[in-house]
Order: C-alpha cells, then structure tokens, then sequence
C-alpha cells in the first residue's frame, strides 16, 4: 500500500466512526504514524507531527457549524502541509537576468531538470537559456541541445574547454547579450566527499555570484535528502530544490519531509522522462492529491506545457458530461498532448479500477474518430440509437470491426460516469476544507484558455 492509500485508508475509517471521541483521535493518529514511517518519513517527525495534533485537537474547540470530526481532519491536514513543507508562493525569477546555478549529485537527473526548469519557464513567458558548464562529463552539453531542440532556448557550450569557470562566464556573457532574462547554468555533478569537484562548485559560485543556487536531489534517497541538501548548504546557500523521480520513488515522503526539514522550499518536482513532466510543488496541492482530491492547478499546468488549447465552453461540457462523441474524440485528441492519460488521471480524485485501462487509448483515437465521422448526425448526438445493425454499417464505413464500434459507446459512457464520480467526490469534500480553499471549484479560465 502506497503512501497515499494508507492516508485515505486511516482517514476513512476515522471519518466513518459514529463517535469521534480522544479514542478515534488516538487510532487516527496511530495509522497516520504507520503510513508516513512506511513512507520512510523520519520517526522524531512523525513523533513531532502526532504531539502536535493530539495538542491542538486537545486545545481547541470546532468552530461555529463545523463537526468535530471535520474539525479534526482540517487539523491533521495541516499539519501534514507544514510537515511537506508548508504552502509556498507561486516562484517568480527576479532582476534581469535572473542567474540560477545548478548543483546536485550525479546520477541525480540534473541535466534532465534543467532542461525541464528551462522549457517550464519559457512557457511561463520568460527569455530562458542554458549553460553548460558540466566539463567533468562530456555528452552533458550534447544532451541539453537534444533535449531543447526546436524550443527557441539558446544553449551554450565549449566542447575543446575544461575550465568550467571560464565556461559559465562567457556563456552568462553570451546569453545576456541575447536579452535574455533567465540563465541556467549546469555544473558537474558531484558528492559532498568529493572535495576537488565541491572546491570546483565554490570556485564558480564566487565567480559568478549568482541569484539562486538550485539544488537537484534524487526523491529515491529518502531520508538522506536532508544530509545531502546539508552539505550543499554549507558551501552555497540553497535557494530552492528541486526532487526528480518523483513518479518512481516509494521514499518521496521521505525526500520531502527531509528536505522541508532543512528549510529549503521544494520549488518543483519531476515526475517523469519527458519534458513535460515537471510540476510546481506546493504541500497543499501534494497533499490534495495524496487525499483523493482533484489538483485541478496541476492539470492546467500540463495544458499550459502541452501547448493544448481548451475553449471556456469545451471546458464546461466536459465537466458538466453534456458532452457529445465528437466532443470527446476532439478532448481525446489534444488531451493525447499533455502525456500519458494515466499521469493526467492520477490529478483527479478517482478510483484505480476506473482509471486501470488507460494503456494504449491514444492509439484507439485515430481509428475512433473514423468511427465517429461513419455514424449519421443523429447517431453521433444520441449513441443510444445504435443497435447492432447500425454498429454493423458503421463499421463497415470506418474500415474497423462491430466490437471496436461497441468498445467506443462503451467508452464513452464510462467517461461520463467518471465525470458524474469527479463531482460527488468534490462535494464530498469536508465544508471547511472548501471554505478553506482546499479545493477550488473554480479553474482559472484564462489559463483553460491558455
């Protein structure tokens, strides 16, 4: 059982309890404990996080028209933020050029995050480009160009230099003649014991005095994330880091916490091998997701990365499950945009037996939107009218078989009941959570609209 389904587990139980006395109270705590040690969450701070609920649900009274029980979970809630971290503000580069040295371990997925930060940025609207100042391992620079290949972000390197100072200032020179306003600067990747490459990383920060440094760590290292983000710490003052395999990592709670624990704000995770697999990073939104609620910002972000544009009133239909089969092969097919459907599903607050059969949709598309354009008018506004005389002329038309008609009806209507799933779960949602701003009802329709 995964992090997540252990919180959801130990949190429904509590929540379905017909009393929700210091017993209920005491359980609750006891499966909070289990799930975040399981998740390689450092015991004196899960030791530090129960006191602290027990404490405040100890001290304080349920405010007027809010349960016990609801007033409990908002307690619990936020105290696993401040635990992640706490809520950060949206990261906005400042000065021009905003100069960001990036260090962290090799082997970490540096190169890759910073291909991902850069390309994150651009869409952001920013004039980004890169730095190869890696010299200690020669296809870095040959991997930054192929990974920012046809984005428009300058990349520089010196294939015939080894002075990795000297590297870094002529590129900063350069980019900035372009106009630029943020410069990425890649570095060796290195260990805290290895001291030649940590002298060569104080070397370049004292030449370059840059605006952030920005720390890379791997999210599979758990609880050793905060000796690491340590060490880098006492040679340069860590702005913000950055976790990557994020998707892979059953020790991310461990990662998380650790590096909250140092005082560095998480500012971006990486989710994946693609360079839209990057995400902003705040405790609440994580958190959401983890609950079983829908991080409805994250989906924007990946729309806004993808380049998918989606109308206020596609948008609606969508939400609302007034949409048509050609609606939905359109969706389907800038949806296909933002990466694997199974990421994109893991967003929304939806069981795994409604999501498990994700794996190979994108390819069904095409051979879908042959059947759609078979079917009459009619057909298409109501797909109840099709029996198996007309799914047998539809597929006919569209070149495929009767069952790939019928396996497209029965998509169809599955979407729509995973819509109607989206909307009772969200209004189950505890009151004050939502008036709290936990979850939003409202996306923010200039960025649907992109």
């Amino acid at each position: 059982m995964d992090i997540g389904e252990a919180l959801r587990s130990a949190i429904s139980r509590f929540m379905g309890r017909a009393s929700h006395d210091r017993e209920a109270v005491e359980e609750l705590v006891r499966d909070i404990q289990r799930a975040l040690l399981s998740a390689d969450v450092n015991v004196e701070l899960v030791m530090t996080l129960s006191e602290n609920i027990r404490r405040r649900v100890a001290d304080s009274k349920p405010p007027p028209g809010v349960s016990r029980r609801d007033h409990v979970f908002k307690i619990l809630y936020d105290e696993l933020v401040g635990l992640l971290g706490g809520v950060q503000p949206q990261y906005k580069p400042r000065g021009r050029p905003h100069v960001l040295v990036v260090v962290g371990i090799q082997g970490s997925g540096k190169t890759t995050s910073i291909a991902k930060l850069a390309h994150f940025m651009a869409k952001d609207g920013h004039r980004v480009g890169v730095v190869c100042a890696d010299t200690f391992r020669p296809a870095a620079f040959t991997q930054l160009q192929q990974l920012l290949s046809g984005k428009n972000i300058p990349v520089y390197g010196e294939e015939d230099s080894s002075d990795a100072v000297a590297i870094a200032r002529r590129g900063i020179e350069r980019l900035k003649s372009l106009g630029l306003d943020v410069i990425l600067v890649d570095t060796a990747g290195r260990h805290k014991d290895q001291d030649s490459l940590m002298r060569e990383m104080e070397e370049i920060l004292a030449a370059l005095r840059p605006d952030e440094v920005v720390l890379v760590l791997d999210a599979t290292i758990g609880q050793r994330a905060k000796s690491q983000a340590e060490a880098f710490n006492r040679i340069a003052k860590i702005g913000w880091v950055m976790l990557t395999k994020m998707d892979t990592s059953a020790r991310a709670g461990g990662a998380l916490s650790a590096v909250a624990a140092t005082g560095a704000p998480i500012r971006f995770i990486g989710t994946g091998e693609h360079l839209e697999d990057i995400e902003t990073f705040s405790a609440d939104r994580y958190l959401t997701r983890l609950l079983g609620m829908p991080d409805l910002a994250g989906l924007v972000e990946r729309v806004r990365l993808a380049e998918v544009k989606i109308s206020e009133e596609e948008a609606e239909k969508v939400i609302s499950g007034r949409f048509t089969l050609p609606d939905m092969i359109s969706q389907l097919k800038e949806v296909s945009k933002m990466g694997p459907l199974d990421k994109l599903f893991s967003m929304l607050p939806l069981p795994k037996a409604q999501t498990a059969n994700l794996e190979g949709l994108e390819e069904q598309v095409k051979r879908w939107e042959a059947i759609v354009n078979s079917m009459t008018p009619e057909e298409r506004r109501d797909p109840s009218l099709i029996d198996s005389s007309r799914a047998r002329r539809i597929a006919r038309g569209a070149g495929v078989a009767e069952k790939d008609v019928k396996q497209l009806i029965k998509r169809y209507n599955d979407t729509k009941r995973l819509m109607k799933t989206l909307k009772r779960r969200v209004g189950r949602v505890p009151r004050d959570l939502l008036l709290s701003g936990l979850v939003r009802r409202e996306v923010d329709r200039d960025a649907l609209k992109g």
